[in-house]
């Protein structure tokens, strides 16, 4: 077994092209929600060039013009300078959404489930899901993914403050740590920043400036050693970015949204969807879980899998995962969840508070590991701790 070993994950900003799609697909659920929160939605986006396509299926009672939704997500995310050509004032739409199929409806609504036996609200589709967390880090997130998202966040604060009017929206972050043989994170080898930037700035002025007003900034000192390797837009030139260098899509980061590669994914994206599907939902429940497990110092790592069948109003398997870090025996834990959660559908919503336009506020960033706004990312919170403890005996 290697003495230690070295893990990289990513970040990009919201300005990225899938992320713009990502922005765009949850500012479309939240105008759904804003009036009728029994809305069905599964909004897809597509950007290239100064071009936005909306596809997908949605129904709802809310009326709102989707262009305008669309216009203010791009100006919030910062598309609003001259000299990028996909530009909130000017760009051209296409809406291609039509509405849900009632052969879908009939086992998601309450009261519909697929087989008849239940009233209940049944899973929006089939799946799998996964939540992770690890002790390493303030937010319970691997450190690779964790100090990269901090990396995104800074970055864009940094523009949008007006204090470097050079960077532009579109732009990536990338950790390597390494670990030692007890997985304990050791040091920093390797720290990726490239961002898109304005002509007026050259690449030696970028690389100084982020370096020390970012990187040396926002990451621990302690990790950071002589030997640590600084790759700051390591092509040069970066003018050219955002949908017009790249087509965006929505559901392309699911590994950005999630672990960074550290904890297993089930393949569903999350933006764009309502909470009736599960690939959302349930992720989120997920996190909730493993998070209250790991804070409540059940276990030091722990990962949580779930999976449904459409229709059906319970998961068809739960497993819980603690890579025998477990401080008590593995099969309590698993009673404990199953005692203090619920994993059906309408439970997981009801637990979560999801019928609410909360979800602007997930998509960049991470959807996990944020302590920032706790009232809408619920999976967040810690408020199980004591329940997990008590109904696990420690």
């Amino acid at each position: 077994m290697p003495t230690s070993y070295i893990f990289s994950s990513e970040s990009v900003t919201e300005g990225h092209p899938d992320k713009v799609c990502d922005t765009i697909s949850d500012s479309i659920v939240d105008a759904c929600f804003e009036k009728d929160p029994k809305s069905r939605v599964a909004c897809e986006t597509m950007v290239k060039d100064n071009l936005v396509v909306l596809g997908g299926e949605i129904t709802t009672a809310s009326e709102f013009d989707y262009r305008e939704v669309v216009k203010a997500a791009i100006t919030e995310i910062g598309y609003t300078n001259d000299d990028c050509k996909f530009n909130a004032a000017n760009f051209f739409f296409l809406n291609g959404l039509g509405q849900q199929s009632p052969d879908i409806a009939q086992g998601v609504d309450e009261g519909a489930a697929a087989d008849k036996t239940t009233d209940e609200q049944g899973a929006g589709d089939q799946g799998i899901m996964f939540g992770y967390a690890v002790n390493e880090t303030e937010g319970l997130m691997p450190a690779p993914v964790y100090y990269s998202h901090k990396l995104g966040r800074a970055l864009t604060e940094l523009r949008k403050s007006g204090k470097h009017t050079w960077l532009r929206p579109d732009s990536k972050t990338q950790v390597s740590l390494e670990y030692d043989a007890d997985h304990k994170p050791k040091r920093i080898t390797a720290v990726v920043v490239s961002t898109q930037h304005s002509a007026e700035i050259t690449t030696p002025e970028i690389r100084e400036i982020l370096k020390k007003d970012l990187i040396q900034a926002e990451l621990p000192g302690e990790l950071l050693t002589e030997e640590t390797e600084y790759l700051i837009n390591p092509t040069g030139l970066f003018i050219i970015g955002g949908p017009e260098g790249d087509c965006g899509l929505t559901g392309r980061k699911i590994i950005v949204d999630t672990y960074g590669g550290m904890g297993r994914h089930g393949g569903g994206a999350f933006s764009g969807k309502d909470p009736s599907k599960v690939d959302r939902s349930a992720a989120y429940m997920c996190r909730y879980v493993a998070k209250n497990i790991v804070a409540a110092g059940l276990a030091h790592r722990c990962e949580l899998q779930v999976a449904y069948a459409i229709g059906h109003p319970y998961p068809v398997s739960v497993h819980v995962d603690t890579f025998g870090t477990n401080e008590v025996d593995e099969a309590k834990i698993v009673a404990a969840v199953k005692e203090v959660f619920s994993f059906k559908p309408a439970e997981i919503i009801k637990q979560l508070n999801l019928l609410r336009p909360i979800f602007k506020h997930t998509t960049n960033y991470g959807h996990f590991g944020r302590e920032d706004n706790t009232d809408a990312l619920t999976w967040e919170k810690k408020d199980k701790v004591e329940a997990l403890k008590s109904a696990a005996g420690a």
